[in-house]
């Protein structure tokens, strides 16, 4: 056997050896989809080229996959210098090209670290059909039991239980939609975890609307179009994550827009989450707006600081992380009101800091820790800004939130621009009263318990503070 040929099989060897290693690190979904298409095309003086069928795929694999390939090669080749990821024929599975020296340079492949893939549980009730297993897998931390349920989310919640228990389509579609960071991804998760468990026999895929295009896309390129369609058409229960991102990719919403109306003519469950109301999708087709606001749609609000304060229970519960004191979660509640994700994450923070540096948690060290998302959450939302916001809302000017004045006219918004900047910033009430004229810190708590009162109340109200509320937090 010549030289060539034994460098040949080697090479082989090696490369079956690091597809096993990246189908174990990232699961058959992502493998099937992305990496299984790769082939080795020639190993040459510290180079490896690896090649993709597609543009798309290759510019996908240089992103996300080219360091852990490049480390899993060096583990094996130490003498690699370099490696390239280009396009080139497709052979799945099968033997790699004849490695052989290459005349001119290739370019070398991005440097992008590979994402940490979080341990995930995969929907094990799906048909994976033809184009292999699409369906996302699932974090099991997102489940309807750690969901943590308050005004802001109740509908959501509420509506996302029934898709998830019914026998019966109770609404078709469920579309779920809300800022970033509020738990849309987690009542999908939670929806298709319960389902699992309960009901296994349902066919269900779980997706980004991402992926869904991805998946299309590459039926077309593969002239399997009808595999698609059958995969698709065929569940119990098709769920699609972050549908805003098909906005404007027209071949993608056409097709898009068959699937959910033969879904909904064979009364399977079909469950949609985007950033925005079905109405607000810039760049969607007006019959298919129209569709996927055909049942119900149920949005997540900014969070309140009561919301905030459970958020925070529930997670100090989960990580068993007693000595979290009371004090510092009601100052994590009332400073961090972006959103929960980010919630979650200054949690986090400070719990690791406390145990890796072994100093006691205290509010002056979570100030310390925090710091820098503090600032950001500062600059966030401005009394300033509450007062412009709500004087222009009800009519009136600037200066009356700063005026003696009391007609209801005027006090009633000033005492509502009290009520936000208690909510939706760190000041204190004496520095509110301040920014209203010099007002004293009675005044203001007095303008919080009247709004809290007439919120419960007076619906006109209520809708106005929570599209106020909305609006400042953008």
């Amino acid at each position: 056997m010549s030289e060539d040929a034994r460098g040949s099989i080697r090479a082989e060897a090696d490369w079956n050896q690091i597809r096993g290693n990246l189908r174990s690190e990232f699961g058959d979904a992502a493998f099937n989809s992305w990496l299984k298409p790769l082939t080795l095309a020639g190993v040459n003086e510290g180079r490896i080229t690896v090649t993709a069928p597609t543009r798309f795929m290759r510019d996908w694999v240089r992103t996300h996959y080219a360091d852990r390939i490049r480390a899993l090669w060096r583990g094996i080749y130490p003498e690699l210098r370099s490696l390239d990821i280009d396009i080139g024929p497709c052979r799945p599975g099968g033997p790699p090209a004849k490695v052989r020296a290459e005349d001119a340079p290739a370019p070398a492949a991005t440097s992008v670290a590979a994402p940490k893939v979080a341990p995930g549980i995969a929907v094990s009730s799906v048909d994976k059909g033809p184009l292999g297993d699409v369906s996302a897998p699932l974090d099991p931390r997102y489940t309807f039991e750690n969901f943590v349920v308050g005004k802001p989310n109740e509908l959501a919640y509420a509506a996302a239980r029934r898709a998830a228990s019914s026998d019966e389509v109770p609404f078709n579609p469920l579309f779920i939609y809300g800022g970033v960071g509020l738990g849309k991804t987690h009542l999908m998760h939670a929806i298709a975890a319960d389902i699992r468990a309960h009901r296994p026999e349902r066919k269900v895929i779980y997706l980004s609307a991402e992926k869904f295009m991805y998946q299309f896309v590459r039926a077309l390129r593969f002239k399997d179009v009808m595999s698609f369609k059958h995969q698709f058409r065929t569940v119990d229960v098709l769920m699609i994550d972050d549908v805003q991102f098909i906005s404007g990719k027209d071949s993608t919403q056409e097709e898009f827009f068959h699937t959910f109306n033969a879904l909904v003519d064979r009364n399977r469950q079909v469950v949609i989450s985007g950033d925005r109301s079905p109405s607000d999708l810039d760049g969607m087709e007006e019959r298919l707006r129209s569709r996927l606001g055909w049942g119900l749609v149920a949005d997540i609000h900014a969070t309140d600081y009561e919301l905030r304060l459970g958020i925070l229970q529930s997670k100090v519960e989960l990580a068993h992380a007693a000595d979290v004191p009371r004090r510092v979660i009601e100052f994590l509640a009332h400073r961090i009101s972006s959103n929960v994700r980010e919630l979650e994450g200054a949690l986090n923070r400070v719990i690791a800091y406390s145990t890796l540096v072994g100093r006691a948690i205290t509010v002056e060290m979570t100030h310390e820790v925090l710091s820098d998302l503090l600032r950001a959450n500062d600059r966030r939302v401005t009394i300033d800004d509450i007062q412009k916001r709500v004087a222009a809302h009800y009519n009136i000017r600037l200066a009356d939130m700063h005026s003696a004045r009391r007609a209801r006219a005027v006090a009633r918004p000033r005492q509502v621009a009290m009520y936000l900047a208690k909510q939706l910033t760190s000041r204190s009430l004496p520095e509110i009263g301040r920014k209203f004229g010099g007002r004293d810190h009675t005044t203001v708590m007095h303008a919080v318990r009247k709004i809290e009162q007439l919120c419960g109340e007076d619906a006109g109200i209520s809708e106005d503070v929570e599209l106020l509320r909305r609006t400042i937090s953008g």
